[in-house]
């Protein structure tokens, strides 16, 4: 099957979204800095970095479009990242423990000389967590790459009271967001 869209991103999360909605794609990671520069809020960051991620894979003139992402999760004005370590993971959840925080996505659709960007934003609520509840995901090995230290269609979803806004920003591309960018750039791989 051709494909009608390229995935800016290595994420798995994303390319299972596109994948569930029926998208022919191809991935082809970007290789742009994902870095926040000092004092940049980060939804702004995300929609910079979303940019970035499919500017440099549009550059390439492969001549369909492209769709990038970035994903923060925000708690108390703190950016959370990947943990990468179990220490990390447990630290991460323990902020997060009977507290709201948000998700915040950049989504950029580049198709031809057309660029259309935007951010979703989705608050997620945890039920508070006890020290074995942390200790047993911990150990799962699932928070380890995934921003926030959860998965929140994994085994993190044991833990989430609510989510007020896209649950699909939560995982990582928030779909009607994309489908609105990619209708304002030209394309309809979408209905």
């Amino acid at each position: 099957m051709p494909s009608g869209l390229i995935l800016a991103s290595a994420s798995p999360r994303r390319a299972r979204i596109l994948t569930d909605l029926g998208l022919a794609f191809e991935v082809v990671v970007s290789g742009a800095d994902e870095s926040m520069t000092p004092g940049e809020e980060p939804a702004a960051a995300a929609e910079r970095i979303a940019r970035e991620k499919a500017r440099a894979v549009a550059a390439l003139g492969r001549g369909v479009p492209v769709l990038a992402a970035d994903t923060m999760v925000v708690c108390d004005g703190r950016v959370l990242g990947k943990p990468g370590t179990a220490e990390a993971s447990a630290a991460m959840l323990r902020l997060l423990s009977g507290r709201t925080h948000d998700v915040v996505t950049g989504v950029c659709v580049i198709a031809g000389a057309v660029e259309r960007a935007g951010v979703e934003r989705t608050s997620v609520t945890f039920d508070p967590l006890d020290e074995a509840e942390i200790a047993w995901y911990v150990a799962t090995d699932e928070t380890l790459d995934k921003a926030g230290g959860y998965h929140v269609d994994g085994r993190g979803s044991l833990f989430i009271r609510s989510i007020d806004g896209s649950p699909s920003n939560v995982a990582g591309l928030p779909v009607t967001l994309v489908r609105r960018l990619l209708r304002e750039a030209g394309t309809r791989l979408l209905p």
